[in-house]
């Protein structure tokens, strides 16, 4: 069970880096929200998954509410991080913000 706690904890470290230096790298506010929800989403799936199988030692009716009410975050938390990423994207769609585009490449030398 440690071994698979262990490994959880692992992938969602991962899914937290991963969105953390997509969140910086990202050049405009609308493609940084794609990492940030992958960030909120995954790594809370995994990092409370390994909570709650790791809260699971005896299979006694405290620690299995325990792992239910971690388990009821987890759902709670797949219902509101694409809405809310939804509504935000909305809300910078409403207030004029243009994504970003890239620009083409002009070789100095050529000119």
């Amino acid at each position: 069970m440690n071994i698979i706690v262990t490994v959880f904890l692992i992938v969602g470290l991962f899914f937290f880096t991963g969105g953390s230096i997509g969140i910086l790298r990202f050049p405009d506010f609308y493609s940084r929200l794609h990492p940030a929800g992958k960030c909120d989403t995954m790594g809370l799936l995994f990092t409370l998954g390994a909570m709650a199988l790791n809260s699971l030692h005896g299979f006694s009716l405290p620690e299995v509410l325990t792992a239910l009410k971690i388990l009821l975050i987890v759902v709670f938390i797949f219902i509101t991080s694409p809405t809310a990423t939804h509504a935000i994207v909305d809300a910078g769609v409403r207030a004029g913000l243009s994504p970003w585009l890239k620009k083409p490449h002009i070789d100095e030398d050529l000119i």
